[in-house]
């Protein structure tokens, strides 16, 4: 009996060791873009910008601090803010990653009624992000976004 108790304990610690896996970068690429989504819908300016490098700059000529006035803007422009994500491809060579994001942003009032679940704006975005290893942290050197074609009305 003895036994098969020690053999059962190896066989459980064997295993959990197995189930454990270090963190891919793809996995802390994909950790930065879900924080990102957070620290927005909290509006939780200190959080997003943690995911930001302060070498950051994007085709649009938006800095670090610019960027940062942005972000602080929408979120004192919208009540409530949520981000869905429909999409997100992410590629890593080495020291730098890129992720294709297709998300949906929404925002509304926060008056604890019903008509809350009602957005009153809703807006498509396709993001393309570009991200470097700062040390063992991923952070965000440059962003394009523009809204996502197929809502866009046809022009035919």
């Amino acid at each position: 009996m003895k036994k098969a108790v020690a053999l059962f304990l190896v066989a459980v610690v064997v295993l959990s060791f197995a189930g454990c896996r270090k963190a891919s970068d793809e996995d802390r690429v994909r950790r930065v873009v879900t924080g990102i989504q957070a620290a927005g819908e909290k509006k939780d300016i200190r959080a997003f910008m943690s995911f930001i490098s302060k070498d950051y700059h994007d085709p649009r000529g938006f800095n670090h601090e610019a960027i940062r006035a942005l972000v602080f803007g929408y979120f004192l422009r919208f009540p409530k803010i949520s981000v869905y994500i429909g999409h997100c491809a992410i590629t890593v060579e080495a020291d730098a990653a890129k992720a294709i994001v297709h998300s949906v942003l929404t925002s509304g009032e926060k008056t604890g009624k019903l008509s809350d679940i009602v957005p009153q704006s809703l807006d498509a975005w396709d993001f393309d992000i570009t991200l470097k290893k700062e040390g063992s942290d991923w952070k965000v050197t440059s962003a394009a976004w523009k809204e996502a074609e197929f809502l866009m009305p046809d022009e035919t």
